[in-house]
């Protein structure tokens, strides 16, 4: 009974911390690439597919951690 409870202690920690870094992350890469674009509007073509770009390398950190709490459940 008591693993149990660890597991889903563990999986519920796993994927609270991976999941905070890549918000804040992909807050602030959005928040940078509007702020270029404000400033620079002629270069919104090249700067939205490279935050684009820079936001799905960073959400796959926590698609890790969700693995991983995967895993630690049913694993």
């Amino acid at each position: 009974m008591e693993i149990e409870a660890a597991k889903y202690l563990a999986a519920g920690i796993a994927i609270g911390l991976g999941a905070i870094g890549p918000g804040i992350g992909e807050g602030i890469a959005a928040s940078k690439a509007l702020e270029a674009i404000g400033r620079n509007p002629e270069a919104s073509g090249k700067i939205t597919p490279l935050m684009f770009v820079s936001m799905a390398i960073t959400e796959s950190t926590a698609i890790y951690a969700l693995v991983i709490s995967l895993i630690i459940l049913f694993g």
